[in-house]
């Protein structure tokens, strides 16, 4: 039996990334407070994140395939999640131009039906443009980078400010479709089961 692929996340990003290659989840968002877990090690934490929002969406189902995913963006030693207001915004892309970035994922599956779970990381470098603060100041104002890792968000207008990527690019939106094809593949089941 194939279980129902549930995603432990509101992210529209994610969400649009898997119905992309036609799986269509269910959205069961997590609600797991972040602030608990303190950890200086960026795959360590964004694995354990990931780990916890899915195990968060799994003690309320049954029989169900969840994904969770945590992302954070790594410059110069400096570690970015999401930025809390337009000033913060403007002030990392001012760090972050001209720079080289690298953007971590933790992806986890737990498998209900066969009580297992997966866990790994995702690591993509990324290439910065070295825009203009007149630029930064526009994209901030577009309201585009206060929802995402990293203060970017390269499927959109974020896209036009990075010169080259290394690495996976969907992993940079927020979720690596060729680990997850492998990690579903690890459980016994092949991606197009979920079509």
């Amino acid at each position: 039996m194939i279980p129902p692929f549930v995603l432990a996340s509101a992210s529209p990003a994610r969400r649009r990334l898997l119905e992309t290659v036609g799986i269509k989840p269910i959205i069961h968002q997590s609600d797991f407070d972040e602030s608990q877990i303190q950890l200086t090690d960026t795959v360590a934490l964004v694995e354990t994140l990931a780990r916890c929002k899915a195990e968060t969406v799994a003690s309320q189902l049954e029989q169900s395939l969840i994904l969770g995913c945590d992302s954070l963006l790594v410059v110069n030693g400096e570690s970015y999640g999401k930025p809390e207001s337009a000033e913060i915004a403007i002030a990392r892309w001012q760090g972050m131009r001209g720079q080289i970035g690298f953007l971590y994922t933790g992806h986890v599956l737990i498998d209900q039906t066969q009580d297992k779970k997966i866990i790994r990381c995702g690591l993509t470098q990324v290439h910065f443009a070295d825009i203009d603060d007149s630029t930064i100041k526009a994209y901030v104002e577009s309201q585009e980078p206060l929802n995402c890792a990293g203060a970017f968000a390269i499927e959109g207008k974020g896209g036009l400010f990075i010169d080259k990527i290394d690495g996976c690019h969907t992993n940079v939106i927020g979720l690596s479709l060729p680990l997850l094809r492998k990690m579903i593949s690890q459980l016994g089941y092949q991606v197009t089961d979920f079509w």
